[in-house]
């Protein structure tokens, strides 16, 4: 299971790429934690968990919807009893966090079911590539579409799970409006994060 799930990790990660963007790393991080969850694998929580704890959410309330300590809680109740996991666990909650420089995070409240916030005027260079990810708790169904100045959809995300992602590379500059809409039947907390 060990190597199974260090494989797994290791083919999630670019090989002899740039490193992560912060939305790119927020999102993998929340899919290994899934993924961990769904196989009841601790080494994937663990690394969901530290790839977590190396992206800088700032906003309102300085909060994400999944947190890398829990995370780690959830990775400690299922390596009880074995001290290589439970040591890995504890060098993830000692490490510093390094915080990111690829540009604003932004941490939102909550959105009620069938809910949409529009964000508009978000400005993105030509040329440059643009990301924007949004992530929400447990069985939350968040759907992201953006529209480019003249209304036009630019890029959607739209399959049912509780994060989102785009990422494109704008023609032009200009201003941009993000959706996220709440297609699920409760009220969720989320996070909304660009590069």
């Amino acid at each position: 299971m060990l190597r199974l799930s260090l494989l797994l990790v290791l083919l999630a990660l670019p090989a002899g790429a740039a490193p992560l963007s912060g939305v790119k790393t927020a999102e993998l991080s929340a899919r290994l934690y899934a993924a961990g969850v769904a196989e009841g694998d601790p080494v994937l929580l663990i690394a969901a968990a530290k790839l977590r704890k190396s992206v800088a959410f700032r906003g309102p309330d300085g909060e994400a919807p999944l947190r890398w300590e829990a995370m780690l809680a959830a990775a400690e109740d299922l390596a009880v009893g074995d001290a290589a996991l439970l040591g890995l666990i504890s060098d993830v909650r000692a490490e510093g966090v390094k915080g990111v420089a690829s540009g604003p995070m932004y941490s939102i409240g909550t959105l009620a079911s069938g809910g949409v916030d529009r964000f508009p005027s978000v400005g993105f260079a030509a040329g440059d590539y643009a990301e924007i990810y949004v992530e929400a708790k447990g069985e939350a169904d968040l759907n992201l579409r953006v529209f480019d100045s003249r209304g036009q959809l630019v890029c959607a995300d739209t399959d049912p799970s509780p994060i989102a992602y785009c990422g494109w590379t704008a023609a032009s500059g200009g201003e941009f409006v993000m959706q996220v809409e709440n297609v699920g039947p409760l009220d969720t907390g989320y996070a909304l994060m660009t590069n």
